[in-house]
């Protein structure tokens, strides 16, 4: 693999960049793993390749966890700053 080529853009709103470009190549992998392992006729890289599936989908779901949290975060200050910003109220 090559080099990260992302920069982080610093202006994420409601999401990070960074982030979701991971997700998307963590998901590739998986892809990339299930592809082998239907052509793999050796036990032990089946058995080796399955456990890699699985600690991408770990991977996955932290990084989806992470988005959320953040995408939760960036509601509740959008939130408090329109409240007062909020001229009526």
């Amino acid at each position: 693999m090559s080099e990260a080529n992302t920069n982080c853009q610093h202006a994420c709103k409601n999401t990070c960049a960074t982030l979701n470009e991971a997700l998307r190549k963590e998901t590739a992998m998986i892809k990339y793993y299930e592809g082998v392992l239907d052509e793999c006729n050796i036990p032990e890289v089946k058995t080796f390749m399955d456990d890699l599936v699985e600690e991408k989908r770990k991977v996955i779901l932290r990084l989806i966890q992470k988005l959320n949290e953040i995408h939760v975060r960036s509601q509740a200050i959008d939130g408090i700053t329109s409240s007062f910003n909020n001229i009526d109220g």
